[in-house]
């Protein structure tokens, strides 16, 4: 496993998934649920701002790797499952919300894995339409876990729920262009066997 900047901004990221859902289990008396809400926002963009930069870094200084390819979209989908999982449960978002997106996420990533052991890869390579996904999904998320009106009028919470909405039909939408365009292979490998 090769060690270098990048892939310890990665490892940064999956150690401050707990630390996102751990803030709201702390005892009251620690924070105030206000206190809760913009800690584990302040945590979680961090979080995200890891994945950017270390796709970046890797870019920039030659360090990509097998392993830092294998390991980042890993801590990716472990930080939104773990961050929807912890909306569902404090009532900000929907259950099949999060299940649309999470299921997605583990159907597209086994399909990426079968196509890739084919020869395959890059028929299911990311897509545009997952790119805005990801975005609508990842500026969604922290409206949701801060869910206190910005600035004192912007309804972060309504603002949240709606772009994580917009997030699952994108979800729903790219799942089926990745299986469309994976169709004629899989149709291929039933027909042989």
């Amino acid at each position: 496993m090769p060690l270098n900047i990048p892939i310890l901004l990665t490892w940064l990221r999956v150690a401050l998934i707990p630390l996102v859902v751990g803030v709201f289990f702390l005892p009251d008396h620690w924070m105030t649920l206000y206190d809760r809400g913009l800690a584990a926002t302040a945590i979680f963009i961090v979080a995200a701002l890891t994945d950017w930069f270390d796709g970046y870094l890797a870019r920039r200084w030659n360090q990509t790797s097998a392993f830092g390819a294998f390991l980042d979209p890993v801590a990716d989908k472990l930080m939104v499952a773990g961050a929807l999982l912890l909306l569902v449960q404090l009532g900000r978002t929907n259950a099949i919300i999060a299940f649309i997106i999470i299921g997605r996420e583990i159907a597209i990533s086994a399909l990426r894995e079968w196509m890739a052991q084919i020869g395959a890869a890059k028929s299911v390579a990311v897509s545009s339409l997952g790119k805005v996904k990801t975005a609508a999904q990842m500026v969604a998320i922290p409206m949701l876990l801060y869910a206190e009106p910005l600035l004192g009028f912007l309804p972060t919470l309504l603002i949240g729920q709606r772009l994580l909405d917009a997030a699952a039909v994108l979800t729903l939408w790219s799942m089926f262009y990745y299986l469309r365009k994976a169709w004629p292979m899989i149709k291929e490998r039933h027909e042989s066997g």
